[in-house]
């Protein structure tokens, strides 16, 4: 980690800290690695995912799945990490500490494409005002077959 990494994780884990002990919960080393791994990882994971990577990375630790998802609905609540849902599938969940940023989502193998395009953000801007209406926040997910998945269906 680098210097600025290092101030910025610690800022990351005392909101963190702060949380759990508004909701009357103890800080424990098993929250502690799920909020690392998602500050250290650029991935999205499921509950599933994080658990099974914690599981294969920490084996010392004894960690529950009900101990991920639980740490992972108050970040979301608190709004220290997003999810993008799957519908029945689940969430996948990011670490909420990045700069804006949209995805593309393939149906198929589920592959996230994250990007930032300053025209669609203007654009946006444009059509809100249009309308008298005050942004707050928004979320766009574009849906639809990545390049590998696109090329196994056409070839069927």
């Amino acid at each position: 980690m680098s210097k600025f990494e290092n101030i910025e994780y610690t800022a990351l884990l005392s909101t963190f800290k702060e949380l759990l002990k508004q909701n009357k919960l103890k800080f424990t080393k098993q929250r502690e690695v799920i909020l690392k791994t998602l500050y250290e990882q650029n991935e999205h994971f499921t509950p599933e995912d994080l658990y099974i990577y914690l599981k294969t990375k920490y084996p010392e630790l004894n960690i529950g799945i009900a101990t991920v998802y639980r740490t992972l609905n108050l970040l979301e609540e608190s709004h220290m990490v997003t999810s993008i849902s799957f519908g029945v599938a689940g969430k996948k969940f990011e670490l909420a500490n990045k700069p804006h940023h949209d995805h593309m989502i393939c149906k198929s193998c589920g592959l996230i494409i994250e990007f930032q395009n300053e025209k669609i953000e203007q654009l946006q801007m444009d059509i809100a005002k249009v309308h008298n209406f005050h942004i707050t926040s928004h979320l766009m997910q574009l849906r639809g077959l990545c390049e590998r998945c696109s090329k196994e269906n056409s070839n069927h």
